[in-house]
């Protein structure tokens, strides 16, 4: 019962900024302390981005893993050049990185993909980029 509330208390924080229409749909898996590693703690979550949509710039502060499940997506961190990522594919974001490109790859279809985090405990999973 209390990793249920937890897990939907995340799932609030992470989407409970006013979204636009066309906003990716986040949907929180998992939230774990990490015994092994003190004030860390794990989150996971799935993204769905319809076709065209996108996250503005943001930061995670984070160590994050992407895999996607399915369609096609464009990944970039401070300001370098996009990757195309396809099902089956992953990604890595640092600390320090700011995440300046997320995107759906196609006008045509949705994508969606896994995101596992490795945080500082009870800190936002997401940030606005500064």
């Amino acid at each position: 019962m209390h990793r249920s509330f937890l897990i939907a208390a995340i799932g609030l924080a992470i989407v409970s900024t006013p979204q636009a229409a066309d906003a990716p749909k986040i949907v929180p898996l998992l939230t774990q302390p990490l015994a092994d590693l003190p004030n860390k703690e794990a989150l996971m979550l799935t993204v769905a981005y319809g076709p065209g949509e996108s996250s503005s710039a943001h930061r995670h502060n984070a160590d994050v893993f992407v895999y996607v499940l399915e369609g096609a997506i464009l990944m970039g961190v401070n300001g370098g050049a996009p990757v195309r990522l396809e099902a089956g594919q992953t990604f890595h974001e640092s600390p320090s990185d700011v995440h300046t490109v997320s995107r759906n790859a196609s006008d045509s279809a949705p994508a969606k993909f896994v995101v596992f985090i490795v945080k500082n405990k009870g800190a936002p999973a997401t940030a606005p980029a500064q």
